[in-house]
């Protein structure tokens, strides 16, 4: 089959009554809802879900990845935030690796494998609320792994970028790693005949079947202590990395205090740092300063981005693994920092020089939202990082791993820089709102620095510009593309890419302004996203036309 991928979205909203749940890929959406239908909450939902997508997604997220919540109680009117990162190993070493020779952090590379933090995410996720085991909700995810299923559209085509990577076949890897023998590279476990599956093909995957039945069967120590965590730490140490067992047993997840920005009556909560949320929390509050309803298309967008350059200057220098290095949170996140930052935007001018400010302290994802009759939200989101992680698959699982650890800094002098069991920056964020002292929706939306981009978008729309649920997803988008790397997000000068759909009017104003403007249709780039809104006893969802994704309720 071919697949052009132009078509454009002529959903409508989902809406249902007992409870809703919205992923990228109709299966894992499937999963997440019978969960509610047998009285399950919002967290069992997420987490069959997120397990289903580590089997029907594995090009973007699975067990060898990491994941992040956002919890709505809806009898406490609490949102608590999960934090299921993984650290670096023990013996991470920056002087090593640029001994090695590298002047930047590799990333298909066992130096990059952080601790996987997502089948523990699951566990603590559920010990915190919910109410159901995890046998139950891994078995959906077990049994669609072993007996196959058809590879959807944009699933096919994220998928085949990581054949390289897979197979260890890409020249100049081989020159900083070792070599991986005569026999067939494990990455094959993750191909169809040595080959990425297209769409309409069924795939099997039987290794991960098998490991996601141990995980089942004794639990999420079974992935961090005994065998199974000793063979990862050996193929990563094949590759050059240095997580040991010992690593592995080490981990845990933490629960923090989320962070927020309060938007024109609406409540913006984000994870906070290691987690790059920050950076849509100080966007928000820059934006909420100016009269964005009042303003015409071209006045909203060079405020919004120039919002968003000022946030991401401060991103890049302040988040980081806060257990290593203090991060004035409160002063970031205050009307009163947002309000100096705000004074240096030109309403007429693109900044020419973007520097992260000195408050005073006194990188390829699935996202999934789940809803349930009592009202309990959660927004969840895991990921190998780039497509397929590092393409190290643990022989004989089908675990693929990520690559988070290549975010961090080579600069020992940086927040961020890499150092023993640390946490790296983040790119993974969910998302959820509140309006007084009431859920008002739960939403993310996946692709690297592109997220808090987005989160801005979308807070826009639906609160600036009274959109709905599925109209908010359906809007052209832009970012500043210098995000899409690990460094220089939202630099001066940087380009701003904007999705057709835009009026060439528009286009002219912002260029006239002195943004540097390319219009560019690679859907993928753009992000994809999810929402949930409640209101009333209502609710209603919609699913991004950028993926292959559905909402589901009943």
């Amino acid at each position: 089959m071919d697949h052009d991928f132009k078509f454009r979205s002529r959903r409508s909203n989902v809406m249902a009554l007992h409870g809703m749940v919205a992923a990228s890929q109709p299966l894992a959406v499937q999963a997440g809802l019978q969960v509610l239908r047998e009285g399950g909450n919002a967290a069992d939902a997420a987490v069959a879900t997120a397990a289903m997508l580590a089997v029907v997604e594995p090009s973007l997220n699975g067990v060898g990845g990491d994941c992040f919540a956002l919890y709505w109680d809806a009898k406490s009117r609490k949102v608590s935030a999960l934090n299921g990162s993984g650290r670096a190993a023990a013996g991470a070493d920056l002087v090593e690796l640029k001994k090695r020779g590298f002047a930047a952090m590799p990333r298909y590379h066992g130096a990059s494998v952080t601790v996987p933090g997502a089948v523990r995410g699951w566990a603590d996720l559920l010990a915190g609320h919910g109410s159901m085991p995890l046998s139950r909700l891994i078995q959906p995810a077990v049994e669609t792994a072993r007996r196959g299923y058809p590879v959807t559209e944009w699933i096919a085509l994220a998928w085949a970028p990581g054949v390289d990577k897979l197979l260890r076949s890409k020249p100049g890897w081989k020159s900083n790693e070792p070599e991986p023998g005569p026999e067939q590279p494990s990455g094959a476990e993750m191909l169809l005949n040595g080959c990425a599956p297209r769409a309409g093909e069924v795939i099997k995957l039987p290794t991960l079947a098998t490991t996601l039945e141990s995980i089942a069967r004794e639990g999420a120590d079974w992935f961090y202590r005994g065998d199974f965590a000793r063979k990862l730490a050996a193929h990563v140490q094949r590759y050059g990395g240095w997580l040991t067992a010992d690593d592995l047993a080490a981990h845990t997840s933490t629960w923090d205090e989320p962070i927020y920005a309060d938007y024109r009556g609406y409540r913006l909560w984000e994870c906070p740092p290691n987690g790059q949320g920050l950076a849509a929390i100080i966007a928000a509050n820059i934006a909420g300063g100016f009269g964005l309803p009042r303003m015409d298309e071209p006045d909203r967008l060079h405020i919004m981005v120039e919002s968003m350059r000022l946030a991401f200057a401060d991103a890049q220098r302040w988040v980081c693994d806060p257990a290593a290095t203090q991060i004035p949170l409160k002063e970031l996140c205050s009307e009163a920092y947002a309000a100096k930052r705000r004074a240096l935007i030109d309403p007429a001018r693109a900044a020419a020089e973007v520097k992260h400010g000195a408050p005073i302290a006194g990188s390829d994802t699935v996202y999934a939202c789940a809803v349930d009759a009592a009202g309990n939200a959660c927004s969840f989101i895991q990921s190998n990082y780039t497509g397929m992680g590092t393409g190290l698959v643990v022989p004989g699982t089908g675990v693929t791993l990520q690559n988070r650890g290549a975010l961090f800094s080579l600069d020992a002098g940086h927040p961020n820089a890499l150092a023993s069991r640390k946490r790296p920056y983040h790119t993974i964020i969910p998302a959820l709102t509140t309006r007084d002292n009431e859920l008002h929706c739960c939403f993310g939306i996946m692709g690297g620095h592109m997220q808090p981009q987005a989160h801005l978008q979308m807070l826009v729309n639906m609160v600036d510009l009274g959109l709905n649920p599925q109209h908010a997803l359906d809007m052209p988008r832009w970012q500043l593309a210098a995000a899409s790397g690990a460094t220089g997000a939202g630099e001066p000068g940087g380009l701003l890419q904007m999705e057709p759909g835009f009026s060439a009017a528009t286009l002219a104003e912002l260029m006239r302004r002195g943004h540097r403007i390319e219009v560019n249709d690679a859907r993928l780039g753009f992000g994809g996203g999810q929402i949930i809104q409640r209101v009333g006893d209502v609710l209603i969802a919609g699913s991004d036309p950028r993926k292959d994704g559905c909402a589901a309720g009943w």
